[in-house]
């Protein structure tokens, strides 16, 4: 059985009623071990991280609240980059929205919220680890298009609005059936020792092991390899062209407007990388390594889960920061208007 929230630990000891690792994933031959004393030193984590979490949550929901508000409010702010930011702010909203749940089962030590509930909270989080990527694939794709028609002194007629609506869909509706595999083994798991406990897990069939790695493989390819190989591909490609322009087109540099988008583009997908790649990184030293559980290696993994979450949060923060447009608009929409 797996969670999400344990990037590190590829087969924890055992499986605590009283301490953090209840988040972890487990073995079912390993539910009835004993907790060591050791272990309970880390107690504090069990304050600290609905906290973190907390933050996290309102920062997120108010952040990218803000940012679906005015792109659909402001008539400026129709333009296509636009488009995969309102939908990549969607994402990082809908995430936000059920770490409350996240909060209350850590704070429980039990899933008290269902089957159906499970699956839906599992299949949200792994959505959090492809959505953000491919929708940042995508927005590279559109800059590396930008870059091409700039540098061939091309219009493109196809980059729309309602094209980027459509190509949004199709992001959406991908994920969607990425996520599905693990939709179906999400479920709740009864300890047989005590028919109180439960666990919101992904419950994998025999053998287990082999399930297990087959996930971490599946995440690692689809969610972090195949989009960023791309998107390094493309800014390559794009930094390539921009050098070897010639001098007597027209072209000479992509104009101001342009090239501040292209910037944002590429600072947001440098901050999505910082966050995402300890996540997925741990998961390729999961994979070839046999390591002890220990309270250092449960933290680094907390700490690990909390920084990809933390993603969800700070694109917002990045918008204010580096879109002058976006800023202005959202002045526009606090100031009061007069009767």
């Amino acid at each position: 059985m797996e969670n999400i929230t344990s990037p590190f630990i590829p087969n924890p000891t055992c499986n605590f009623s009283m301490d953090l690792y209840y988040h972890n994933s487990f073995n079912r031959s390993d539910l009835n071990c004993t907790p060591p004393a050791d272990y309970f030193f880390y107690a504090d984590l069990y304050v600290v991280l609905p906290v973190i979490y907390s933050v996290i949550c309102a920062v997120g929901l108010t952040g990218n609240t803000a940012v679906i508000y005015v792109i659909l409010k402001a008539p400026k702010m129709k333009t296509v980059t636009n488009m995969f930011i309102l939908n990549l702010a969607i994402a990082d909203d809908l995430f936000t929205l059920v770490l409350p749940i996240n909060i209350a089962e850590h704070l429980l030590h039990y899933w008290p919220f269902g089957e159906v509930l499970c699956k839906i909270i599992l299949s949200i989080d792994h959505y959090n680890i492809f959505s953000s990527i491919y929708f940042l694939t995508v927005m590279s794709v559109d800059r590396y298009l930008v870059v091409l028609s700039t540098v061939r002194s091309k219009r493109m007629p196809y980059r729309t609005y309602r094209a980027a609506k459509i190509v949004s869909l199709c992001v959406w509706l991908l994920v969607i059936l990425i996520v599905m595999p693990f939709s179906v083994f999400a479920g709740v798991y009864i300890s047989p020792d005590d028919t109180e406990r439960k666990s919101c897990v992904l419950s994998f069939p025999s053998p287990e092991s082999l399930w297990f790695k087959a996930s971490r493989i599946y995440t690692l390819i689809l969610g972090f390899a195949i989009p960023v190989s791309t998107i390094c591909i493309l800014y390559t490609m794009m930094l390539y062209k921009l050098r070897n322009m010639r001098l007597n087109t027209n072209a000479k540099a992509l104009d101001k407007a342009k090239k501040k988008v292209t910037i944002m583009v590429f600072i947001v997908l440098a901050v999505c990388l910082f966050c995402w790649t300890p996540f997925h990184l741990s998961t390729i030293v999961a994979l070839t390594t046999d390591l002890r559980t220990t309270p250092l290696l449960i933290g680094i993994s907390y700490f690990i889960t909390s920084l990809s979450y933390a993603n969800s949060c700070l694109n917002p923060f990045l918008y204010a920061f580096l879109d002058d447009s976006f800023r202005k608009a959202f002045k526009k929409m606090l100031e009061c208007r007069p009767a």
